[in-house]
Formats: C-alpha cells, sequence, structure tokens
C-alpha cells in the first residue's frame, strides 16, 4: 500500500493541508482526506476538493497533439514542440510580431515564476497575464492604492476574534466551504453576528442573521451609505484616523447623505443602520467577486477598506479579507512577474527593471516597462499585434468575457494550449501540451492569507504528461539557454530562486525555504528571515501582543506588553493608509425596453471555474438559469421549461429555474458553463483592467422564436 504524502489542495484559495494516496497499480490517486497536522485547516476538508483531486471528471489529456488537415492528432513530445518552438521563433514574421501568454492561478508558484521569465525575460513581451486578473484585479489595485502592497492585512487567525463577519458581494458557503465554517462557528457565539450582502439570497445569506440586498451594481452606493451613517452617527474612530490614515476630510465632503445614498443602492435605512453598527465593532468585511468583477471594483473595494478604516477595523480580530477563487492566486500575483516583478516589485520602476534583468542575466531592453494590457486588451490586440498565443491552466475560450469573441481571435491565432484536461480552448489548438496535474506535482502553493505550503506528488503522471515547470522550462531552455539552463528544474531550486529575489521586498519571502515548510507546514509572508514569519500586517503596536506569533527559536512565550499605545505603518509615500472619493456611476449596459432584464454570474458549489473537471466538453446540457418566478410567470417566452436568455453579443438555450431566492427582473447564470461568457459584456473597470461579468442586459426569448430568427438570418445570408 501506497504511503501518505502531505501537500496542499489545489481546488480553491483556502489552501487546506490534505493527505493524499497514491494508487497502488498504475497512476493517478487512491483516497485524499483531510491533514490534521496542517496548521492552515486542522484536518478538515470539503468533499469538493477531496473528490476534484481524487477522482476528477472530464477528458484527461494523455499525449501531445497537433494539428493536421483542422483535426488534433496525437504525436510525440519532439514533434509538438518543434512545432510550438517552431511558432514561437517565427513570430518576427508576423506584422509587429508578439507572442501572448496567459498563465493561471491554478500552477505552483514554481511553475508560475518559470512562465513569468519566460514571458517577460525571454518573450519580453507586454502581453502577458493570468485568469486571476479576470477575478482578483481589483481588489488587487485597491489594497495597492489604499496600503502600498496587495493582499489582506488580517488572516483566518482573525476570524475567531471578530464581533461582526460582513460578507459582501460573496458566497463563501458555495466557494470556500472549509472557510466559511469557521466564520459561521465564530458567529454562532453569543453576541456575534454574520451579515451577507448580495442581490440574490445565496447560500451564505441562508446561513446569516441578516440578509441585504442591494439593486444589481450598486454596491458603492451602498457602501458609501453606510460610510454617510457611520459619519452621520459619529461612530468613526477619530484617534486611529488621524494617526495612521489619511484622506478623510476629502472623503467626507463627497458623502452623500445616508437616505439619499440608501434609495440609490435600493435598500432601507434599516439596513444601512444594521451595517454601520457592525462595522462600528471589530469586523471583517469579506467581499468577492460581486464587488471585483464590476467597471467600479476598485471604488467598490476601496469603499469597503474605507469602512474598515474610518471604523478603526485594521487591528488583529477585524480588517478588509478579499476572498480569493484562484488555488493559487496570490502566488501568481507575488512571483510570476504578471502585475509586478517577483516580491511585488513595481513594472514601473526603473531600478526594479535593472534589478530584475541582472538577476536573470538578460539585457534589460528586453524587459517590458508596464504589466500590459489585461487578458482583454490582450485579445484586443490580437488582430494587429499579437501572432502566436500561449495558454497555461486556463480556459479563456469560455472564460474570458464576450467570450465568442475570444474564440473567434483564437481560432485566426497560432495556439500552443497546455493543460491537464481537455477543454473548450484546447479544441482550438494547434498544439496542445498535456500537464500533469495536482497529485502528479510538486513545489508550493500560497492560499488567499498570504500562506505558503507545499504541494506534493503522490503519483508519477502518466508516461506523456509533463509537469507545467517542465514544459515551460524545456520551452524556455531551447529557445532562450541564458535565461533557462536546465529543461527540467528541481523545483525546489527554482523557489530558492524567485524567494530570493523578493528580499528587502514589501512580499518578502526570502526567509522561507523547503527545509522550513517540511517543519512548520505552512508559513506567512512578509517572513524576511529564518525565524520569523507573519502575523497582522501594518500592525505595529502590540497592545498586548494581540498581534504576537510564535516563531522559531522563541521560548513561545509573548514578550512583555508596551505602554499599550498603538501604532501602524504602511509602505506608502506617507506611511499612512489613504480613503477614497469615488462615487457610484452607471452599469456599462443598463436595461432598456429592448433589453429589459439584468443577468448576473456566479459559483456554484458543485463545479470550479470553467468545469473542465467535472463536466463534458462534447456532451454539455443546456445552462440552467435561475430566475425569480414571478419573472417566470410575466414572461411569455419560457416554453415548458425551456428559454433563450439573449445579449446583444449572442444568445445561448437555457432550462429554468424558478427560484424565489432570485430578485425579480434577475437572471442568474453560472459561471462554470462555458456558454455563460459569451452573454457578458467585455466592460473593465478602468483601474484594474478586470471585466464587468456580474451586470448586462438580456432578454428572454422563447426557443422556438429564436429559432425562426436564426433560420431566416442564415437563409438571408445565404441569397
Amino acid at each position: 500500500m501506497s504511503d501518505w504524502v502531505p501537500t496542499t489542495c489545489m481546488r480553491c484559495a483556502v489552501g487546506c493541508g490534505h493527505l493524499q494516496r497514491g494508487a497502488d497499480i498504475g497512476n493517478g490517486i487512491d483516497v485524499v482526506r483531510g491533514d490534521a497536522a496542517h496548521p492552515v485547516n486542522q484536518g478538515l476538508a470539503c468533499q469538493r476538493g477531496v473528490r476534484e483531486t481524487a477522482d476528477p471528471g472530464g477528458e484527461w489529456l494523455t499525449r501531445p497533439m497537433v494539428r493536421r488537415d483542422g483535426e488534433l492528432v496525437s504525436t510525440t513530445w519532439d514533434v509538438a514542440l518543434s512545432e510550438a518552438l517552431s511558432a514561437f521563433q517565427g513570430i518576427e514574421d508576423y506584422p509587429d510580431g508578439e507572442v501572448a501568454v496567459l498563465g493561471s492561478g491554478q500552477q505552483t508558484n514554481e511553475a508560475a515564476y518559470a512562465l513569468g521569465k519566460l514571458a517577460r525575460g525571454g518573450f519580453g513581451t507586454r502581453y502577458y497575464d493570468a485568469n486571476t486578473t479576470l477575478c482578483m484585479a481589483s481588489a488587487v489595485t485597491a489594497y495597492y492604492q489604499a496600503f502600498g502592497s496587495d493582499a489582506p492585512p488580517c488572516s483566518y487567525d482573525d476570524i475567531p476574534e471578530a464581533e461582526a463577519h460582513v460578507v459582501w458581494g460573496a458566497n463563501p458557503a458555495a466557494a470556500h466551504p472549509v472557510m466559511f465554517r469557521w466564520i459561521r462557528q465564530a458567529a454562532s457565539e453569543d453576541g456575534v453576528e454574520l451579515i451577507a450582502v448580495d442581490p440574490v439570497e445565496t447560500e451564505t445569506a441562508g446561513h446569516a442573521d441578516a440578509h441585504v440586498a442591494p439593486e444589481p451594481g450598486q454596491d458603492l452606493a451602498l457602501a458609501r451609505a453606510v460610510l454617510a451613517r457611520v459619519v452621520e452617527t459619529d461612530r468613526v474612530d477619530a484617534e486611529f484616523v488621524a494617526e495612521a490614515t489619511e484622506g478623510f476630510d476629502d472623503l467626507r465632503e463627497t458623502l452623500p447623505d445616508s437616505e439619499t445614498a440608501a434609495e440609490r443602492a435600493g435598500v432601507q435605512m434599516a439596513d444601512v443602520d444594521r451595517l454601520a453598527d457592525a462595522f462600528a465593532r471589530d469586523a471583517l468585511c469579506y467581499w468577492g467577486m460581486g464587488v471585483n468583477q464590476h467597471v467600479q471594483g476598485t471604488d467598490v473595494s476601496r469603499a469597503l477598506i474605507d469602512l474598515c478604516l474610518a471604523t478603526g477595523n485594521l487591528r488583529p480580530g477585524s480588517g478588509p479579507f478579499s476572498l480569493t477563487g484562484q488555488a493559487n492566486s496570490m502566488g501568481t500575483r507575488v512571483c510570476s512577474c504578471k502585475g509586478s516583478w517577483p516580491g511585488q516589485r513595481p513594472f514601473q520602476d526603473p531600478d526594479e527593471r535593472a534589478f530584475v534583468a541582472e538577476e536573470w542575466g538578460v539585457p534589460v531592453d528586453r524587459l517590458p516597462d508596464d504589466a500590459g494590457p489585461g487578458p482583454v486588451g490582450t485579445f484586443d490586440a490580437f488582430d494587429d499585434e499579437v501572432g502566436v498565443a500561449y495558454t497555461v491552466a486556463t480556459n479563456p475560450v469560455a472564460g474570458m468575457p464576450d467570450a465568442s469573441a475570444a474564440k473567434a481571435a483564437l481560432e485566426d491565432t497560432f495556439l500552443v494550449a497546455q493543460d491537464a484536461f481537455r477543454t473548450e480552448t484546447t479544441d482550438l489548438a494547434d498544439v496542445v501540451l498535456p500537464a500533469a496535474t495536482w497529485g502528479e506535482s510538486e513545489g508550493t502553493a500560497m492560499n488567499m492569507e498570504r500562506t505558503v505550503s507545499r504541494v506534493r506528488a503522490a503519483t508519477e503522471p502518466p508516461s506523456g504528461v509533463w509537469t507545467d515547470l517542465r514544459i515551460v522550462s524545456t520551452i524556455g531552455a531551447r529557445l532562450f539557454p541564458e535565461l533557462f539552463d536546465d529543461p527540467n528544474p528541481d523545483p525546489e531550486r527554482l523557489f530558492d530562486e524567485f524567494a530570493g529575489m523578493t528580499a528587502g521586498s514589501i512580499a518578502d519571502m526570502s526567509g522561507i525555504t523547503y527545509d522550513r515548510l517540511e517543519d512548520r507546514k505552512a508559513l506567512r509572508w512578509p517572513a524576511p528571515d529564518a525565524q520569523t514569519d507573519a502575523g497582522y500586517r501594518y500592525y505595529d503596536g502590540d497592545d498586548g501582543n494581540r498581534g504576537y506569533v510564535p516563531s522559531e527559536g522563541d521560548n513561545g512565550v509573548a514578550p512583555e506588553p508596551d505602554t499599550g499605545e498603538e501604532s501602524w505603518s504602511f509602505p506608502t509615500p506617507s506611511g499612512k493608509a489613504g480613503f477614497s472619493t469615488a462615487r457610484q456611476e452607471g452599469l456599462p449596459e443598463p436595461v432598456d425596453d429592448d433589453y429589459p432584464l439584468t443577468l448576473t454570474t456566479a459559483r456554484e458549489s458543485e463545479q470550479y471555474n470553467t468545469g473542465v473537471r467535472s463536466r463534458d466538453v462534447d456532451d454539455l446540457d443546456p445552462v440552467v438559469a435561475r430566475i425569480n418566478p414571478e419573472t417566470v410567470a410575466a414572461s411569455d417566452a419560457v416554453d415548458e421549461g425551456a428559454v433563450v436568455v439573449e445579449t446583444r453579443r449572442d444568445a445561448v438555450p437555457a432550462t429554468v429555474d424558478p427560484d424565489p431566492a432570485v430578485p425579480e427582473r434577475l437572471v442568474w447564470l453560472p459561471i462554470h458553463h462555458p456558454a455563460t461568457n459569451r452573454l457578458t459584456v467585455d466592460a473593465l473597470d478602468p483601474q484594474s483592467k478586470e471585466p464587468n461579468f456580474k451586470q448586462c442586459a438580456v432578454r428572454l426569448v422563447a426557443p422556438a422564436d429564436r429559432a425562426t430568427a436564426a433560420a431566416t438570418s442564415t437563409a438571408r445570408a445565404d441569397d
């Protein structure tokens, strides 16, 4: 019988420790369970993570493939790599030739770092990003603007200490089950409450003490109503604001009266007061895609941070906590050179750019001087500048907004697609490179609270499958031997390389090593030396040592408290946290007489991302549209439970699920179905470049009417 192998679940960003056991015969994982010795989850595990690790659905990729006469056929690694390399090397044949590289929060830190090194230091491309920008960029931008660096200041340790838990535009009951168990347990204590803010009565709202339902897309108006109410009722933590922040007077001057803002948000003043009461206590504010995936996602994230700042909720047991969906989104941000150089070193700083060039041994002018236009901007460049696309562990044909346009762009581009499972994107590829999955890979991952832990292989990948790190490094070694000296590097060496590059940065991981992780299981950055790892960020005063975190080498006893005076410091020019002043604006595509309903998208508990680990690419049922029964009754388009959901971009058949949890005049679709994003609009938050996946105008059309219209359109095209 195989031994148990400790590892980290790569299903979502909670970062649970798992124990895996490989199959005794052949490849694959036999059994998976929670690891009681892991400090993050202490043995807890969700069945979804266990099932998709041990026995995922979908179609595994087991051999490299190349396109011949329009069809993908199996081939050898030598042939597949030769064709991919020829395309990369021939990019100069394209007008303004560029390689577009799209990565993922599903890679290990080591593989993500190697991919960024290839993209930025090898190809020197601006057109490199990851699907994490589609979900986390607004929160990331807000953290940078408010605090001078990315990632939540708080951690899971703060959950049991909070007196109020405000979950805003997120559904952790479905997306992060283990974390939500901690939240529910904390909220079950006397005097502690849980409030859910979401237009839909989600699973999280079903467990909450209160549910506040703003109009879709009006979260900024609601947040400003609560801010105004905090000011009106004199619940500002004036001492904290004066000592640790700047810009509060400017914010206060822009605030509307709370009743006006509440009316715009579509909520009662009782809801505003309930939220103001919550923030006046030690509150944790969690938010997710319902906030981030909006044209004002950064502004709303800033407003939630403003609420924490105004009420002094930037101490242990409180704070602004963005919830990450991708398992290693944080690692992709910190070490992959996606939006910053390793350690959150800014692209715009020429000294940092020179530092990276020297570390990598490449000419500094090869490195781009900005982070690029984001995924949507990258696809916009396909017509003129991008000649070859390289996707790694991502499925943009299903995951991009206005996905039909993204598909058309990839169809006209030479595409190298690297994945563990067949996807809508691999189906379009000219070269398919089969990659190992979670239980077959070695490396590390970084969860949403900045904790790094090991990912270990419990079984070897099949003979025709390589790890992401090996594939990327082999391509790098063939094209840029000065940058990649080993086509199959040891993951630990790559970890040491990028961790060393973070030394002295605001995301310092240089004190983390594989040996320390072997001993401690998990470590939270910043960790600038071999004895320490982080607790609550930005909070300097120990105030009775509430922020004390035991580390190796101490005696486990907290030091004597100081005078009790608190202090904070931030990596901003002033050393203080900043308030914001944005106002609620309109939606990019409001409803009208032709498209009178609003579409929203969200996660389901039994699916993951675009669902390729749990569904068949070919035999796919229509998407299920959750619609309020009153809206269904008012429509003559629903025919025996079937309907067509149509936007200005596309139309998709759907099965109707009459659901009173969805408010009237709203259509709810799961993000996991590949048809959903054929409908969404590609409007962007101008600050974060994150798309507005959540609100666009739709209408319901009877299936027969849509079929007639489609047939007429085809006939006219043939004439």
